[in-house]
């Protein structure tokens, strides 16, 4: 007999959102145990009481695996007010990190107060209420128009285009772009209703993959650097080997999406460039304030935007992608 839920994809009968959910999330944790088991054991044979980076970077990677997955488990088993309230707090941590790393002065104190009060609790509000037409432009319009007013009323023009624009940037890139994951949840697919949650499964595991097979081929196979002043660490190699080989990852739970086999694999692959980019852009960031992490929320990857740089450049694209194609 077929092993589940290979048997299932045999069949007419599509496993229910909580198989699915079973199946997924029980060969996640199975993968994430032996990942542990290998660090633990690394850990002991090479490393046992002296630092090892590398050795220490992967472990702290794999727990920091684990606390994603369990929050993003149980936000999905809360159901899509879970999934909101989740997010709804990353963008709130992720703004409060951005906006403590730009310079901003006493006239900005009022945009700030919009920014984190106003606009991103009702853009949320929005997802929840499903009204796509004002949330696809509460930010880019009304917020991009009024926050620059607000400031304006504090009478501080010193530096003011800057200071306007990097408001205006961590809102889009904190809140706007990241609430594209739970949007998802409003998307009314045909023969794939009440199991969009698992669209949101199928972004965070191949963008989130991404970066760690990035830096499994970087340090496998990495030569060339693909920009020293910006992100040391990234090379050529390490960003083909590990864009590649979550595009293969994505193929294969196609299962779980709306998705053909190639077209979650060509979804997958064109998320995780735009993932990268979103990494290094905001790393670009750091480095023009002369920081390494956005924070030390995080044991061993710094802050919250450390952790979903890369889902705000990839939600977005991934949302409109479904939308587009897949949305009557």
């Amino acid at each position: 007999m077929p092993c589940w839920p290979l048997r299932h994809l045999l069949t007419e009968k599509p496993m229910s959102l909580n198989e699915t959910l079973i199946a997924l999330f029980g060969g996640i944790f199975a993968v994430l145990a032996v990942a542990s088991a290998i660090g633990a054991a690394l850990k002991y044979c090479l490393a046992p009481d002296v630092p090892h980076g590398v050795i220490d970077n992967l472990n702290a990677r794999i727990k920091a695996w684990w606390v994603m997955i369990l929050l993003i488990g149980g936000a999905i088993w809360m159901g899509k007010g879970g999934v909101i309230a989740l997010f709804a707090f990353i963008s709130f941590q992720s703004l409060r990190e951005f906006i403590s790393l730009t310079h901003t002065r006493g006239g900005d104190h009022r945009a700030l107060l919009w920014s984190f009060f106003f606009f991103l609790p009702l853009q949320y509000y929005l997802i929840a209420t499903d009204w796509y037409g004002l949330f696809s432009i509460l930010i880019p319009v009304y917020a991009f128009l009024l926050l620059p007013i607000s400031a304006s009323l504090g009478s501080d023009t010193t530096r003011f285009l800057e200071r306007a624009a990097k408001v205006q940037w961590g809102l889009m890139i904190c809140v706007y772009c990241l609430s594209h994951v739970p949007a998802l949840l409003t998307l009314e697919i045909p023969d794939y209703l009440g199991r969009n949650a698992l669209l949101i499964v199928f972004l965070i595991l191949t963008v989130q993959s991404s970066d760690v097979f990035q830096y499994v081929w970087g340090k496998l196979l990495g030569k060339r650097k693909i920009s020293a002043t910006i992100s040391p660490s990234k090379t050529l190699e390490g960003l083909v080997g590990g864009v590649l080989t979550s595009a293969a990852v994505g193929a294969a739970v196609w299962w779980i999406t709306p998705f053909n086999p190639w077209q979650a694999g060509l979804i997958a692959l064109t998320i995780n460039i735009m993932g990268f980019f979103g990494g290094f852009v905001l790393s670009a960031i750091k480095r023009d304030r002369g920081v390494k992490d956005w924070g030390a929320m995080i044991e061993g990857h710094g802050g919250m935007l450390d952790r979903v740089d890369s889902l705000s450049f990839s939600a977005p694209i991934f949302f409109h992608i479904v939308r587009y194609w897949w949305v009557p």
